[in-house]
């Protein structure tokens, strides 16, 4: 299965996401209710253990807890500020990769630049991501719907054949059909010996840095990072050399 993708129709991508607020008493009064009736066991969990470590935490600073750790991943109470893709050209000897990135605080604007590269570049059929499949495609494709955008035909998976979706996620494909547990990146990169730079930020850092450092270019960045890792893998999977620094592009970002 892996020496039959074509790299030249892959692209790689990753998303990072943020709370449409930052803190659970800036929402509505309708979005509270809705945010706690869908999280209601997670606050439940953190409620045991606020009185098992007799802490003194009231309801409201417990549902702000469950809303920091949750409502980022969530479509419906977050929202995408960054899209980073790249693509990998083989050559006799080696690849390169072009890394571009897409990122906005308007959330419309970055999906509208995005869906335009899709169409854009029909030849891009086959999309790739870690843990895409359960996270970044259908949270892609919930925030598309959201903000009243249609759906490219890369996404528009209504009514396929699961044969039919030209996706790839490179956990799914580590799983080997075991669903037993979740391996990151980060940890695959390790057992492939990929060279990754250290980051200042990780995932959780996400939101503090996006609404109190006001810093979509730090952000911007660590989204790249993640994506070369992708590719990498994929790379490293197909018994591929990895790509080398001065191999290495990165386009004009929007």
């Amino acid at each position: 299965m892996l020496a039959n993708i074509p790299l030249k129709n892959v692209l790689f991508l990753d998303i990072e996401t943020v709370p449409q607020v930052y803190r659970f008493s800036e929402l509505s009064d309708k979005a509270k209710s809705l945010f706690q009736l869908k999280n209601r066991n997670k606050f439940s969990d953190l409620y045991k253990e606020n009185k098992a470590n007799e802490l003194d935490l009231s309801d409201e600073d417990l549902w702000d807890k469950v809303y920091q750790n949750v409502s980022g991943i969530q479509a419906e109470f977050g929202k995408i500020i960054c899209i980073s893709v790249g693509f990998v050209k083989e050559n006799h000897t080696f690849s390169e990769i072009r890394l571009k990135s897409f990122f906005h605080d308007d959330e419309e604007t970055l999906l509208k630049l995005f869906i335009r590269l899709l169409n854009d570049n029909p030849n891009f059929s086959i999309l790739c991501g870690h843990n895409a499949k359960e996270f970044d495609f259908p949270y892609i494709c919930r925030r598309l719907l959201i903000n009243g955008l249609n759906l490219p035909p890369q996404l528009d998976i209504s009514g396929k054949k699961p044969w039919e979706i030209a996706h790839i996620d490179t956990m799914d494909l580590w799983k080997f059909g075991d669903f037993k547990a979740y391996t990151s990146l980060s940890l695959l990169c390790h057992v492939f010996d990929i060279p990754t730079p250290k980051d200042d930020i990780s995932g959780q850092d996400v939101a503090r840095v996006y609404y109190e450092e006001n810093n979509l270019l730090r952000i911007k960045q660590y989204c790249e990072k993640d994506v070369l890792a992708l590719a990498q893998l994929l790379l490293r999977m197909k018994s591929l050399p990895l790509i080398s620094d001065e191999n290495i592009h990165f386009s004009q970002n929007t």
